[in-house]
């Protein structure tokens, strides 16, 4: 009898709270927000101790930089099932080409889902400082994880080069998210992109492979947090062979085309104010003109200030704000960026590789 007490004694203590939480799931669409919000942060903070365990047993068999591959994909299998969200990968062959730069878009935290499924084999993490004390903190540590301070852009930019000599000794490839912070908005959109994973990558001479996640709004935004499927599509690498450091600015404009044009193809259509057709209007006809109203009259012509946009001063640190971007873009960009080298965010940060030298 006591022996099975073993087996049914846990079995009860996890059943409770998941019969609790999924009850609260139920009554409405709060309810389901933070059940399923209690149940992803649970998740993490579950395997994330685990992954300790993982990076202590790897690095003595000499997989260190393997830890994130198993850990992610541990996270991926449970979390996937539990909150019913599948992530589709489209090009995981492109993830073969190492070492390289991985770009990728950044949304929420519900980004780590989905890097759980396509995070690739020898690759490492770099995340600003203050997640050292987060869940993910001891095992991002033990991985080999390099904690960037954001208020101090010369450490930053030192963790970068070291990053880039291990990357090239070890054929380790980093993820980093451009955008600096997270983004994440009913109509798909990018933030303007910083230069510093393309400096990386050209002073380095490896490879940019622009990583896209299709936008979630529909899945997971304040208040919401439902179930479904989310596309993610790898493009492939491109070469930085020959290019210099006056290159980055259209490498920086070329890889952001690419992934704004992929991820408006990818996500789920929207409408949006600009999208919709004057003949689609309501009271209006396919010319334009307003049902049961006169022509209009011309108007005199009047002269109007010139609509040409000031520029934008630059950032304390000379970083330029890249002139590719929409006015949208621009009204999204956060305060208090501290470097073009992008070593800056506000979450769960980007994913880079080596240990930070002082």
């Amino acid at each position: 009898m006591s022996f099975l007490a073993l087996f049914i004694k846990p079995l009860a203590y996890i059943s409770v709270p998941v019969i609790i939480l999924r009850t609260i799931a139920s009554t409405s669409p709060v309810g389901r927000y933070y059940a399923q919000l209690t149940i992803y942060l649970g998740t993490l903070a579950v395997v994330s101790t685990w992954g300790v365990f993982v990076a202590v047993g790897m690095t003595l068999m000499g997989r260190r930089h393997d830890v994130n591959y198993v850990v992610a994909r541990s996270f991926y299998a449970i979390a996937s099932r539990v909150l019913d969200i599948q992530v589709e990968v489209e090009g995981e062959e492109h993830l073969q080409t190492c070492p390289v730069v991985m770009i990728g878009n950044h949304q929420s935290m519900l980004d780590i889902l989905y890097l759980g499924r396509m995070f690739p084999r020898k690759a490492s993490i770099m995340a600003k400082k203050e997640l050292q004390w987060s869940p993910l903190g001891p095992w991002m540590f033990m991985s080999g994880a390099v904690f960037v301070d954001r208020g101090n852009s010369t450490k930053a930019h030192g963790s970068l080069a070291a990053a880039g000599d291990e990357m090239k000794a070890k054929g380790i490839s980093l993820m980093m998210y451009p955008e600096g912070t997270r983004h994440c908005q009913e109509v798909p959109s990018l933030l303007p992109f910083k230069k510093g994973a393309f400096h990386l990558a050209v002073q380095a001479g490896i490879p940019v492979t622009p990583v896209v996640c299709e936008n979630y709004w529909r899945i997971y935004r304040k208040g919401v947090f439902g179930s479904g499927t989310i596309r993610v599509r790898v493009l492939p690498p491109i070469s930085t062979a020959g290019l210099s450091v006056s290159d980055v600015p259209e490498l920086t404009t070329l890889v952001r085309d690419q992934m704004l044009a992929t991820l408006r193809e990818i996500s789920v259509k929207v409408t949006s104010e600009e999208d919709v057709k004057p003949a689609e209007q309501p009271g209006m006809k396919a010319d334009s003109t307003p049902v049961g109203e006169p022509e209009p009259i011309p108007a005199t012509p009047v002269q109007v200030a010139s609509d040409e946009v000031p520029d934008v001063p630059s950032d304390e640190d000379g970083s330029e704000t890249p002139s590719v971007d929409t006015s949208l873009s621009l009204s999204l960009r956060q305060e208090g960026s501290t470097s073009e080298y992008g070593t800056e965010t506000d979450d769960e940060g980007m994913v880079v590789v080596g240990r930070q030298h002082h």
